[in-house]
């Protein structure tokens, strides 16, 4: 008999305004969301912060469920403001000092076919420990990706603006692909060729002191952390600029790296087995990486108002 790993776990979910408990937090077997992945989701993060547990840039995120549920045609039955509650409420309850938080907003059981404006809206919030996204070392010594054989979905095929659930099984494909080559990581192209994003990440490529950055327009998700580097880049007086950025630019970079609410800021080593430059985290990505690690854990001044207490 094969062994299954042991996923998340927490004492509590919130599940439609009630918090219950861990194993009882169930949905139907005929959920519109398990058959044609009808749900919206956010990725949060919760730090441990000296003067408690610090909420990242969470009114962004739900801000960003709300609009993602708009693009759903869903209605959420909760304010944007008792959703912020709702997550408060989960990680007192689960006694956590940092953990990551997942709202999903989903069609529940209803009729069954494609059509989900039929079936009732659901919403539940699970919060767990995790650590790095990409490995304790990948902070430091950098991620070894590929480019995926998998394109990133097009514009209006689907909607990659939206956190939508169905959307993140061409991210699976991807992150299967990377995984089984020997890479911790896929970065896919968009429709025209030109790099997109990876899997859960946004990418950065550093060239000649510049930083650049795929445009809404290649199929990428409107990263809050990608949001993050932007401000800290102005405000270290780097020229960042968004731009269509060729397959060819990855392998003669000078600095690559992921940013994201998981995956935070993570250097690349090596694209295709490529080493990026000397293959070890260059000294812009290092220097935003300390800025973004000083705010949120609390050893620098939150200037630009990202965190939030539980």
């Amino acid at each position: 008999m094969s062994t299954v790993p042991s996923g998340p776990k927490a004492d509590f979910v919130w599940m439609d305004g009630e918090l219950v408990a861990w194993d009882d937090a169930k949905i139907h077997v005929t959920a519109h969301v398990i058959h044609y992945g009808s749900g919206v989701f956010e990725g949060c993060r919760v730090y441990a912060h000296p003067k408690g547990a610090a909420m990242f840039r969470m009114r962004d995120h739900v801000r960003r469920l709300f609009e993602s549920a708009r693009m759903l045609r869903m209605e959420i039955g909760y304010s944007q403001e008792e959703v912020l509650d709702a997550i408060r409420q989960t990680v007192k309850a689960n006694k956590l000092k940092s953990c990551y938080v997942r709202p999903v907003v989903y069609r529940g059981a209803g009729p069954m076919g494609v059509n989900p404006l039929r079936n009732p809206v659901k919403m539940f919030i699970a919060v767990w420990e995790w650590g790095k996204y990409l490995g304790d070392d990948a902070l430091t010594q950098g991620v070894d990706v590929c480019v995926s054989s998998f394109r990133r979905m097009a514009p209006n095929t689907h909607l990659p603006m939206g956190k939508v659930c169905g959307n993140y099984v061409n991210s699976s494909f991807a992150k299967m692909e990377a995984l089984l080559g020997g890479f911790a990581e896929g970065i896919l192209l968009d429709h025209n060729g030109h790099v997109s994003e990876g899997s859960g990440e946004n990418v950065f490529l550093v060239r000649d002191g510049r930083v650049l950055t795929p445009p809404f327009t290649s199929s990428i998700l409107s990263g809050i952390t990608r949001n993050c580097v932007s401000k800290l880049c102005r405000e270290m007086n780097i020229e960042i600029v968004e731009q269509p950025i060729p397959r060819e630019m990855l392998y003669i970079a000078d600095e690559l790296f992921f940013s994201g609410t998981a995956a935070e800021v993570t250097p690349i080593r090596s694209v295709d087995r490529i080493a990026v430059a000397n293959g070890g985290r260059g000294p812009i990505t290092e220097r935003l990486q300390s800025a973004f690690f000083d705010v949120v854990e609390g050893r620098a001044v939150d200037r630009f108002e990202w965190l939030e207490f539980v």
